[in-house]
């Protein structure tokens, strides 16, 4: 339009035509004023409220994203123009969801929602949301912020494993040695409010009389599993980092196995999945460094992980467990030297489709097994369940 309306003008001052002329300013004054106005009715007294149905999901799963937005009732009866919200996403959560809210008056709400999906696993920021005004005659548009951004945890995925453990290593008689007991810690011997569902007879009456409150004894921990769980996250040793390659098998195999170990009262270090070690007790910890762990770059070694993972204690039922993928000679060296202690199990998960040969692999498998390293090769990640129960029920 200002185009237009400088050919318009500069052909009425060339003719000499007054009326032209007016039109031409007419034209040229449209787009100003649109913008003028625009400015003057932007959404400046809105408020946003948003709600995710979960903050974690695991890869596949689905967040509901609930929006509310608000006129303040104060708010000058100033025509606003329509209004189109856009909630900002991250590509890996899809495309942008954008809403027409047409006009919004003084007081007057509007809520609308969405669901996400990603399959890929991370941290994502979502939102924060965008208002679109636009004037009547299209002028002009002006983009505002309203309210935060909200993050979303998306998890790897597991597979359920049978509680039949891997026997190996230093396995006996019967199947698997006994450790030394150790006594239970004093958090465990603390009494605590009592819950509904407890056993009245964990009543402890003593500390009910002190505190005036029903109490119980705290949990009786019999044994004290600890191990260790190693994840292979060189890029190196796996096929292309995409969302199907060898490596988020890894990341799943890894993740499917802790969990199974902590829900079995393990305590564990998780190695490989970041700067340092983590100790893990519940499976939220497990997912939550594991959902975040980004891939090694460049040429790099697994001798330190595995020098940490042989030091890691192994008590009780605890077994040392190592999700590898491709690797090298010195590096299959350094696995068949590590030990688990008199009680431990050692468990090796070759990744599927990693960056070696089925010879490599074979090789590799032999030296650990020779070892004495329970050796796991599955096809595919479905198959790690079958695997894990059998190698449990072999003598």
């Amino acid at each position: 339009m200002a185009a237009t309306g400088t050919a318009i003008g500069a052909g009425a001052l060339l003719l000499g035509e007054r009326d032209l002329l007016r039109f031409a300013v007419l034209v040229l004054s449209l787009p100003l004023v649109g913008a003028v106005l625009l400015v003057l009715c932007a959404p400046r007294d809105l408020t946003q409220t948003r709600t995710l149905s979960a903050v974690r999901v695991p890869v596949g799963g689905d967040c509901r994203v609930t929006l509310t937005l608000a006129r303040a009732d104060t708010a000058l009866p100033l025509p606003l123009g329509p209004v189109v919200a856009e909630d900002r996403l991250p590509f890996a959560l899809g495309s942008p969801p954008r809403f027409p809210l047409g006009l919004l008056r003084p007081g007057e709400r509007r809520r609308f929602s969405y669901r996400l999906r990603s399959h890929a696993r991370g941290r994502y920021p979502v939102g924060p949301l965008v208002l679109s005004v636009t004037d009547p005659l299209g002028c002009a548009r002006l983009e505002r912020r309203v309210g935060a951004e909200a993050s979303l945890l998306v998890v790897p995925r597991t597979v359920e494993l049978p509680a039949v453990a891997p026997r190996g290593g230093g396995t006996g008689a019967g199947g698997q040695r006994r450790g030394p007991r150790p006594a239970d810690t004093a958090e465990d011997a603390v009494p605590r409010p009592y819950r509904p569902g407890d056993d009245v007879r964990r009543v402890h009456w003593r500390s009910t009389a002190r505190r005036g409150r029903l109490m119980v004894r705290g949990e009786e921990q019999r044994r004290l599993d600890h191990g260790a769980v190693l994840v292979d996250l060189r890029s190196a040793a796996h096929t292309a980092a995409a969302a199907a390659s060898s490596l988020e098998d890894a990341v799943v195999l890894a993740a499917s196995v802790a969990v199974h170990l902590v829900g079995l009262g393990h305590r564990l270090r998780l190695l490989g999945a970041g700067e340092g070690p983590v100790d893990a007790r519940h499976r939220d910890t497990v997912l939550d460094a594991l959902a975040v762990a980004r891939p090694v770059t460049g040429e790099s070694s697994l001798v330190e992980d595995i020098t940490r993972l042989s030091r890691s204690p192994v008590l009780g039922r605890g077994m040392l467990v190592a999700v590898l993928g491709a690797l090298s000679p010195e590096e299959v060296a350094a696995l068949a030297a590590c030990r688990a202690g008199r009680s431990g199990t050692r468990v090796a998960v070759l990744v599927p489709r990693a960056a070696w040969s089925a010879q490599e692999r074979d090789r590799a498998a032999w030296a650990l097994a020779e070892a004495g390293w329970r050796v796991l090769c599955p096809d595919r990640v479905a198959d790690l369940p079958g695997l894990w129960r059998d190698s449990g029920e072999a003598r």
